[in-house]
């Protein structure tokens, strides 16, 4: 018996197949965002892919199987992406902003994506939904690894970690769900900057705020990359 989390293809060129995939996933993704996954068809995927219809059922089995896709690959790029991201950051407090600064591009690179996770999840059989929470919930243990290091080190006082997590992943999808209202006041550096100044700057410590302070200059409020310059030495010592 196949595990939930197998898409069959009749196709077995592997390098093929991630290709093809991809080729008709991003047309998928824009037609499940915009007019919806029940109203979407095969047919009008593979128009919107350049394909035929034909073609797509050699890559996956029904409708569900390219939702299920779709919703994995924008989880999984959170999953995959924001680590290299973190590598060479040290500090937890610049870790755990450098993550919500990381996760809130992502987003941004893959808006028409993350909003159809949100509307179209339900959609999917249970089993698989079931696997989609689960890609979720890695992500959000990211992020909870960030701020739990805060913690530990004194950098910031002790919090409802699990509320506070979601909180951040709230704020970082929220640049899709919520971009036609976003998107006219804010660039998306200073989305994030004030979104840290919401969510992080309130429940650090003293030595926290040294940190946040020179990391903030040193990023020009986050519309410059962490990792630019070397971190001021008052910040490495606190």
């Amino acid at each position: 018996m196949k595990s939930p989390g197998h898409v069959a293809s009749l196709v077995t060129d592997a390098k093929l197949v991630g290709e093809r995939r991809a080729q008709i996933l991003r047309a998928a993704v824009k037609l499940f965002s915009g007019e919806g996954y029940y109203t979407t068809t095969i047919s009008q995927i593979a128009r919107e892919a350049g394909v035929s219809t034909g073609l797509i059922y050699q890559y996956f089995g029904d409708k569900d199987d390219v939702l299920f896709l779709s919703l994995k690959l924008v989880l999984e790029t959170y999953e995959k992406e924001i680590p290299p991201r973190l590598a060479e950051v040290k500090h937890p407090v610049e870790r755990l902003c450098m993550a919500l600064w990381a996760y809130c591009t992502i987003v941004d690179r893959l808006r028409e994506a993350t909003v159809l996770a949100y509307r179209s999840t339900k959609s999917l059989r249970a089993d698989r939904r079931s696997l989609v929470k689960q890609d979720e919930l890695r992500t959000n243990r990211l992020l909870h690894d960030c701020l739990r290091a805060c913690i530990a080190g004194g950098y910031m006082r002790q919090v409802n970690e699990y509320l506070l997590v979601y909180q951040y992943v709230t704020f970082c999808h929220a640049w899709a769900l919520k971009h036609w209202a976003l998107r006219d006041k804010f660039g998306l550096g200073k989305y994030v900057s004030e979104g840290i100044g919401l969510l992080v700057e309130p429940f650090l410590t003293a030595k926290g705020r040294v940190t946040l302070a020179a990391m903030r200059r040193r990023t020009a409020n986050f519309t410059r990359s962490v990792t630019a310059t070397k971190p001021a030495k008052r910040a490495r010592a606190a």
